[in-house]
């Protein structure tokens, strides 16, 4: 497996590998990876001749300071686990390789980030296309893989990649979950004992939710009943819960037909921010 820490690097090397025409899939990544990263490698080793994972914790994705600070970087212990999964090659750059000079681009994606995460997270999602833009003009990936986890992340990059025409087919692949229910994140390592033997509720009460929707109950009324739950459980604040169409991302007050309907999550566990979904 190659790392590359420069663009001029990675170019030159995706340059030979093209030549023979050889296929790229790449994971964009802010390192920290788990399982749920390794399904998305992979994935891509089954589509694609070269697979490359980045791995860049990109602050103009961060509108908390403290937040960034804190993500966790574990760069050794990722190559190693990229290595065993028969990546090809990882690219982990610097903030100053990324970042020559400060980005002067606004993206901005209308109705699809004023809701949810960017709601709550002002800015967060013109760091995303910005950053991922510049990974894809950087790699120029055949294929680019994303987990549905960030489920509003994943819909807002699929629009800019139409929007945009990017050269590449966009696979999303499903969440991977622990034995309990519980999302894998990066963030997951951040919780203590006790609060990781509480996180698995949160999935609990999505799956509650989406049976008491497909049962016909009123979607207010199981907004309503979540946010009481929440507000009961100690440990947590609740963020956000929703029920969007999963194009749109706008709230919805009747269910659509399957695989139209999303229950999106975000909570506070200690100081941990944890987010999920469930696509029905």
């Amino acid at each position: 497996m190659e790392v590359f820490t420069s663009i001029h690097s990675l170019k030159n090397y995706l340059l030979q590998l093209r030549l023979q025409n050889q296929s790229v899939g790449l994971i964009p990544t802010m390192g920290a990876l788990h399982e749920g990263h390794i399904s998305l490698i992979e994935a891509a080793k089954i589509q694609n001749d070269i697979v490359v994972c980045s791995i860049f914790v990109n602050p103009t994705q961060f509108n908390n300071p403290e937040d960034l600070a804190k993500y966790p970087r574990t760069l050794e212990e990722d190559c190693a686990m990229l290595e065993k999964a028969g990546c090809s090659a990882v690219f982990a750059p610097s903030v100053e390789e990324m970042y020559p000079e400060k980005s002067l681009l606004t993206i901005n994606f209308g109705l699809l980030e004023t809701v949810m995460e960017g709601a709550s997270r002002p800015g967060h999602f013109n760091g995303v296309g910005i950053v991922v833009s510049k990974l894809f003009n950087i790699v120029e990936p055949n294929r680019a893989y994303f987990g549905q986890k960030d489920l509003q992340q994943v819909t807002i990059v699929k629009r800019m990649v139409e929007d945009l025409s990017f050269n590449l087919e966009l696979i999303i692949c499903p969440t991977i979950r622990e034995t309990d229910g519980l999302a894998m994140s990066s963030r997951n390592r951040r919780l203590s004992e006790v609060e990781r033997a509480h996180a698995p509720i949160i999935y609990k009460i999505l799956l509650d939710a989406k049976k008491r929707l497909n049962a016909s109950e009123d979607i207010g009324e199981v907004k309503e009943s979540v946010q009481l739950e929440f507000h009961a459980l100690a440990g947590f604040e609740l963020d956000y819960f929703e029920v969007v169409n999963t194009k749109t991302l706008q709230p919805i007050h009747t269910i659509g037909n399957e695989g139209t309907t999303a229950l999106c999550i975000a909570t506070h566990l200690g100081p941990v921010r944890l987010i999920d979904n469930i696509i029905f």
